[in-house]
């Protein structure tokens, strides 16, 4: 499903709305609500969005359950971090439980700590059945997501629900779900701004199937649902086909 809008803020508002409705409809259901943050510049202004009225009561906040769809492998007060992100604009800000939030990052060496990462979503799911109640991701201009990137063996993956390894280009760890794990999930939410993305967005949604070159083509959930907010830039060269 795919909504366009006609910027940013806008398509942040119906990002906060669905987050909320997630929210509540999973604690009314199970008594909790398990949602993978995102990092870069994409998620900014919705998490500014949870901090405020009206949006900030309308959170259960205190059956809420954090974990990251991915991340840098740097300590988690480096300015690259996407807890420190996610953690200075929205989780400092909201009553959500501390003993509730999962940062993707350890003392242990990369491998090692994604083991422990897949252990503790073990440990919060019935392994048997492992499902986000809300997944955001984002994309790159590169077509990638999460830590999901062009070319990469992390794109293969099959068994592992959490996966580190070596980006050469970037000359640093990174550390993520793996597809078929974020493709259990009940709601993926992509959001997706700004004229750079553009090339990849028409690639990943309406190119030939790819995903060596557009890792995002993988996302692809079998029962849950996939809503691509996106704005008019972004998304100039798909309006014909609207």
């Amino acid at each position: 499903m795919i909504h366009v809008f006609k910027d940013s803020a806008e398509l942040s508002i119906t990002a906060a709305e669905i987050f909320i409705r997630t929210a509540r409809e999973a604690v009314n259901k199970k008594g909790r609500f398990t949602v993978a943050l995102t990092g870069g510049s994409s998620p900014a202004q919705l998490y500014n969005l949870l901090t405020q009225h009206p949006y900030k009561e309308q959170v259960p906040w205190n059956q809420t359950y954090v974990f990251w769809g991915d991340e840098r492998w740097v300590p988690l007060t480096d300015e690259r971090s996407n807890y420190k992100m996610a953690f200075n604009t929205l989780l400092d800000k909201v009553p959500v439980p501390s003993s509730h939030i999962f940062p993707m990052w350890g003392e242990a060496l990369p491998e090692k700590f994604a083991q422990e990462y897949e252990a503790q979503l073990q440990k919060h799911f019935d392994a048997t059945a492992p499902q986000f109640d809300l997944i955001l991701l984002g994309m790159g201009d590169d077509g990638h997501t999460a830590s999901l990137f062009p070319g990469t063996v992390v794109l293969n993956e099959q068994e592992q629900w959490v996966q580190a390894y070596y980006l050469e280009p970037q000359a640093m760890y990174r550390i993520t779900l793996t597809a078929p794990f974020i493709n259990q999930a009940h709601k993926i939410v992509f959001l997706t701004y700004g004229e750079k993305k553009a090339p990849a967005l028409i690639q990943v949604l309406e190119g030939e199937r790819n995903p060596e070159k557009y890792p995002a083509q993988l996302i692809q959930p079998q029962q849950g649902e996939t809503i691509w907010l996106v704005d008019d830039a972004a998304a100039k060269q798909l309006l014909g086909s609207f």
